[in-house]
């Protein structure tokens, strides 16, 4: 605690005063993010660091394994979160990041994890797709490869539940909205987005636009 303690203070003595500016213009004109970041609540992920994005930059949601719930399968304020940022915000962009050695992932490929954890297991009934998908078609890997393809494979669940929200699924069809799939590497900082035309999640090159991917298994 007396970490923290001290690290607000020196952000109020350093990078507040240096940028007070921003602050100011972020309370008189309000936020204006033109991007919802959806990502794992893991401490090893820090959307603006990875970024590179100030404040008022990226609207951030952070939930275990980067759910998203499908419209109307939970009641849990994550189904608000989202209109809001779509409604009201006016988002363009939607990414859902998963993200290497993602604990919710091991949780979801063995039941022995959430033992004890009997509101986890509820909650990664929102990957019950994923889990599917792994054991129907990934049955040769094993270890950290089949956490790999289940990381990047529920990423694409997620994406296709964020679909059956209203507000995302109207604003897909009037094409003011565009849906992205990334993947972060922890181990070598390397973000990997999904290409629809491939079917595969490549390095993301800074001229990559990737929009609407769908999911292929």
């Amino acid at each position: 605690m007396e970490k923290l303690v001290q690290g607000l203070h020196q952000f109020q003595q350093t990078y507040f005063d240096t940028n007070r500016a921003l602050f100011e213009r972020l309370v008189r004109s309000g936020q204006r993010p033109e991007t919802l970041f959806i990502t794992c609540s893991d401490s090893r992920i820090n959307p603006n660091l990875l970024t590179q994005t100030r404040p008022g930059e990226l609207f951030i949601i952070r939930l275990a394994g980067n759910l998203v719930p499908a419209h109307g399968a939970s009641s849990g304020g994550e189904a608000a979160t989202i209109e809001y940022a779509v409604a009201s915000l006016g988002v363009k962009d939607i990414i859902v990041c998963g993200h290497s050695h993602c604990g919710a992932m091991h949780a979801l490929l063995d039941d022995g994890v959430t033992e004890d954890l009997p509101l986890m297991r509820a909650w990664l009934s929102h990957a019950a797709a994923t889990r599917r998908i792994i054991e129907e078609n990934y049955a040769d890997r094993d270890g950290e490869a089949r956490v790999k393809a289940a990381t990047e494979e529920n990423v694409l669940v997620q994406l296709e539940n964020l679909r059956t929200h209203p507000v995302v699924a109207a604003r897909l069809a009037r094409g003011e909205l565009h849906l992205h799939g990334w993947v972060y590497k922890i181990e070598s900082g390397e973000v990997f987005a999904y290409e629809p035309g491939t079917g595969q999640f490549l390095p993301l090159a800074p001229e990559t636009v990737i929009a609407h991917p769908t999911v292929s298994a």
